[in-house]
C-alpha cells in the first residue's frame, strides 16, 4: 500500500485526534511494554510498534529500527548471557563460568521490551507535537510542558540544524576531501557550531515565552483542538482496552519466570482477556489511520 511507503507523517487520521487520545494510548502502550516479559505480549508490541512506525514514517523506517533493535538485542542478549550465571540449563561452559539457556532467553526477551519502547516513542515523537504537550501540560504544569516539548523536538531539530551547518560549510568550501584527521577536524568544527547554536536557540526560547507570560495564572493561549465524537469513541476504546490490559500486567498475566527454569504462566481465561484487550489497544491507532486514509482516497475519486 502506497500509505505503508511514503508514509502519513504528522497528517495521519490518528494524529489529527484529540491529544488526550494520543496521550492516553502511549501511556498505556507504552507502560504496559515496560512491564511485560511475556514473549507473547512481548511479539505483539514490536510488531505493531514497527507496522504502526512503517506507516508513519513509510519505508525508511525499516532501516532506522533495524538499525536500533539489532545492536540492543545482541549487546543485551551478549552481556546478559555471558555476565548472568543463573539458569538450570547449563548451554556451555567459558573459564568455568555457566552459560544458560535462562539466562539467553532474559537477555533476548528484555532487548525486545527496550527495542520496542524505542520505537514507540519514535512513533511518539511524530504523533504526539509541541503544541500538543503545551496544550495538554500547559495549565497544570507549564514547565513540564515546555520542557517535554522542547526535549521530544530536540533530536530531530539537531538532525535539520546540522544539516544546515554542513551544506553552509560546503557552500563556503570548507568541505574537507583529505585525510582521516582533516575530516575529523572538519566534523568537529560543524558539532561545536551545532552546540553554540542549539544554546543560544534554548535561551531565546526561554527568554521568549518568559516576555510572553507563558505560566502565569489566568494566561489563556489559542489552540485548535476539540473533542469530537469521533475522538470520543476512540477516548472510550482506548480506556476501555487499556485498563483492562492494565489490570492483567498488574495481576502478572503479561509476565513469565525465566529464572531458575522458564515457567510460562498458565493461559486461563483472564490471560486470554487481557491478550485480547492488548491487542485492540494496539491496534486502534493504525485501524483508525487506514479507515481515514481510505476514507480520503474515496473522497478523492468522487471528486
Amino acid at each position: 500500500m502506497k500509505m505503508f511507503k511514503d508514509g502519513l507523517g504528522e497528517g495521519s487520521t490518528f494524529a489529527g485526534c484529540h491529544p488526550a487520545v494520543n496521550l492516553i494510548f502511549f501511556l498505556f502502550t507504552i507502560g504496559i511494554t515496560m512491564f511485560s516479559m511475556s514473549p507473547v505480549f512481548l511479539s505483539a508490541t514490536l510488531v505493531f510498534s514497527w507496522l504502526y512506525s512503517i506507516l508513519l514514517n513509510g519505508k525508511k523506517a525499516i532501516k532506522s529500527n533495524f538499525l536500533v533493535t539489532l545492536p540492543i538485542v545482541v549487546i543485551m542478549a551478549v552481556i546478559n548471557t555471558f555476565f548472568t550465571h543463573n539458569g538450570a540449563t547449563v548451554l556451555f561452559y567459558v573459564n568455568n563460568s555457566r552459560i544458560t539457556l535462562e539466562a539467553l532467553l532474559y537477555g533476548l526477551a528484555a532487548a525486545v521490551l527496550l527495542s520496542s519502547i524505542i520505537v514507540w516513542f519514535s512513533c511518539f515523537n511524530v504523533v504526539m507535537t509541541s503544541d500538543k504537550l503545551i496544550y495538554i501540560f500547559g495549565k497544570a504544569a507549564p514547565v513540564l510542558g515546555l520542557t517535554l516539548s522542547m526535549i521530544f523536538r530536540f533530536i530531530p531539530l539537531l538532525k535539520a540544524r546540522f544539516r544546515e551547518i554542513s551544506m553552509g560549510q560546503r557552500c563556503m568550501g570548507r568541505h574537507v576531501t583529505g585525510g582521516f584527521m582533516a575530516k575529523l577536524r572538519q566534523v568537529t568544527k560543524e558539532v561545536s557550531i551545532l552546540i553554540s547554536w542549539s544554546l543560544e536557540a534554548a535561551i531565546e526560547t526561554s527568554d521568549s515565552m518568559e516576555a510572553r507570560g507563558y505560566g502565569l495564572p489566568g494566561r489563556t493561549s489559542f489552540h485548535l483542538f476539540k473533542m469530537t465524537p469521533t475522538d470520543k469513541v476512540l477516548l472510550v476504546g482506548t480506556g476501555i482496552s487499556g485498563i483492562i490490559a492494565a489490570a492483567g500486567c498488574a495481576l502478572g498475566k503479561t509476565s513469565i519466570y525465566y529464572y531458575p527454569k522458564v515457567v510460562f504462566g498458565q493461559w486461563d481465561m483472564l490471560t486470554v482477556i487481557t491478550f485480547a484487550a492488548y491487542l485492540v489497544l494496539l491496534a486502534i491507532p493504525m485501524v483508525t489511520d487506514i479507515l481515514g486514509e481510505n476514507k480520503w482516497q474515496q473522497y478523492r475519486l468522487e471528486i
